[in-house]
C-alpha cells in the first residue's frame, strides 16, 4: 500500500534564529543586580508569547488529525502559553508607570484599565488572542492546574 509523500520542509526555519535572538537579548540586556522588568520588556515578552501561541496553534491544527497523542501535548502546551501570557499581562499592569516610576494604585491594578497608548497595545493584543483562546479551549482547560500527568 503506497504512502503519501511527506510534505516539503519549509523554505527556512526561523525558529532557531528567534531562540538565538532571545538568548542574545538575555545575555546582553539582563543586568546582574536585582531589577524589576520594565513595562516595555514585559510588553515585548507578551508579544513574543502571543506569537509563539499562534505558531503552536498552527502546529496543533496540523498535527492533531494525524497524531492524536502529539496533538494533545501541543494543545496542553498552548494552554500553558496562554496562562503565561495572562501572567505577563497582569505583571505589565502591576509594573511601575514609565512617566513617574510610581506603582499603579491598588484600584488601577484591580480594574486593569489601560493607561492609554502605547500601553493599550498589550491589552488589545491580549483581548484579540483571548477571543481565539475562548473559542478553542474550555474554561476547565484554562483554569485547571497542571499536574504533570498525561492522559495517554
Amino acid at each position: 500500500m503506497p504512502t503519501e509523500p511527506l510534505p516539503p520542509e519549509p523554505a527556512s526555519d526561523f525558529v532557531p534564529f528567534a531562540t538565538a535572538a532571545l538568548d542574545f537579548h538575555r545575555a546582553i540586556n539582563m543586568p546582574v543586580e536585582p531589577l524589576a522588568a520594565g513595562r516595555a520588556e514585559l510588553d515585548s515578552l507578551h508579544a513574543h508569547l502571543i506569537a509563539l501561541y499562534g505558531l503552536l496553534d498552527a502546529h496543533t491544527a496540523r498535527t492533531t488529525p494525524v497524531a492524536d497523542v502529539e496533538g494533545d501535548h501541543l494543545r496542553a502546551c498552548r494552554v500553558r502559553l496562554w496562562q503565561a501570557a495572562g501572567h505577563l499581562h497582569t505583571a505589565f499592569h502591576a509594573a511601575p508607570l514609565p512617566d513617574t516610576g510610581h506603582l499603579p494604585n491598588r484600584e488601577a491594578c484591580r480594574t486593569q484599565l489601560p493607561e492609554g497608548t502605547p500601553d493599550l497595545t498589550v491589552c488589545q493584543r491580549h483581548l484579540a488572542t483571548s477571543a481565539r483562546v475562548r473559542r478553542d479551549h474550555t474554561p476547565a482547560d484554562l483554569r485547571g492546574p497542571f499536574t504533570g500527568l498525561i492522559r495517554h
